[in-house]
């Protein structure tokens, strides 16, 4: 849901908030097998984290992972965080490593700039990160906060683009003008005393006009990298017609090109979904999607089985040998 302050000229450069979701999740399963091997939604990507974490964790990679599901990439939602935490939690636990999800963020150099999908996948709800210091390995949690049940997010996709990431978003960076000192501290004095007591009193209307008032400023700072305060034209229409509806919390998550909006109550969101489709029907591109807050971390389940524990044994009877 943005950055708070791009100014660092405290010392300490980001900060950000945002939530988690239910509905947009990855979910994957590992068990042995003779060879490393991917099924369901297999990619590149996690192809690539899998065995970049295998080497590292110093552990074998003949195993059989399952993606029943994953997060769109690079439309803002975090995919890569949450992918190689999970991944990194699941050879965890399948090696009896130890390992918790910020042993993992730091291995994988997750949190170099936002620190929500780490703090999400440890603690769910809404979080506010402190950024980054001189000697952050991870930016620290500064607020946690559940938000209430019957509060929904509209997310509105643009199937055509991906939001800069990878080389292009560092350069963008480096390229992007110096952010107000006096701005970034407006909208830290905004949040902290209107933001968040509002949501901590279920007072979406003022929370939500804090998020568009940090949404405004983050996308004008952005402009000029991603042509406009939103990745995309038609995007940035959409979210238009929701704010003149009544959706409030107003903005683009990360360099989108997705729109997000939040509305109280789950059959004002249908239908604003429902008029979003309906108005935008010649915008083949679009798509829109109503989703609720999660309250609570990622999980991590566990299924014993016979071969299991013979590899786990076998395992502790390797490292006892080397020691």
């Amino acid at each position: 849901m943005g950055f708070i302050d791009l100014s660092g000229s405290l010392g300490r450069h980001f900060g950000s908030i945002g939530v988690a979701l239910n509905e947009i999740n990855t979910r994957i399963s590992v068990s042995y097998a003779e060879q490393l091997t991917l099924s369901g939604m297999p990619s590149e990507r996690a192809l690539k984290s899998i065995k970049q974490l295998c080497a590292t964790l110093n552990v074998s990679d003949k195993l059989h992972f399952e993606i029943s599901s994953c997060i769109p990439e690079h439309v803002g939602l975090g995919s890569g965080t949450q992918m190689s935490i999970a991944l990194g939690l699941a050879l965890s636990e399948y090696y009896q490593l130890g390992l918790n999800v910020r042993d993992i963020a730091s291995l994988t150099a997750r949190g170099t700039r936002s620190g929500i999908g780490i703090a999400i996948f440890e603690q769910g709800g809404l979080v506010v990160d402190g950024g980054r210091g001189e000697n952050t390995v991870t930016p620290p949690v500064i607020s946690r906060m559940n938000v209430p049940d019957d509060w929904r997010f509209i997310l509105v996709f643009d199937k055509r683009g991906q939001g800069l990431h990878g080389d292009a978003e560092i350069q963008a960076f480096k390229e992007l003008p110096p952010f107000s000192h006096q701005e970034a501290a407006r909208l830290c004095y905004s949040l902290m005393m209107q933001g968040l007591p509002a949501l901590a009193e279920n007072d979406i209307s003022l929370f939500g006009d804090v998020i568009t008032q940090l949404q405004n400023s983050a996308g004008e700072h952005f402009a000029s990298a991603q042509g406009g305060v939103f990745t995309s034209e038609e995007v940035a229409e959409a979210m238009q017609f929701l704010q003149d509806q009544g959706a409030v919390a107003v903005g683009q998550t990360s360099w989108g090109p997705t729109g997000f909006c939040a509305v109280q109550g789950a059959q004002l969101a249908e239908q604003l979904k429902q008029q979003v489709e309906q108005n935008y029907a010649h915008c083949e591109n679009l798509s829109v999607l109503v989703v609720s807050v999660r309250n609570t971390g990622g999980e991590v389940l566990v299924e014993q089985d016979v071969e299991r524990t013979l590899v786990r044994k076998l395992a502790a009877h390797v490292k006892a040998a080397k020691d």
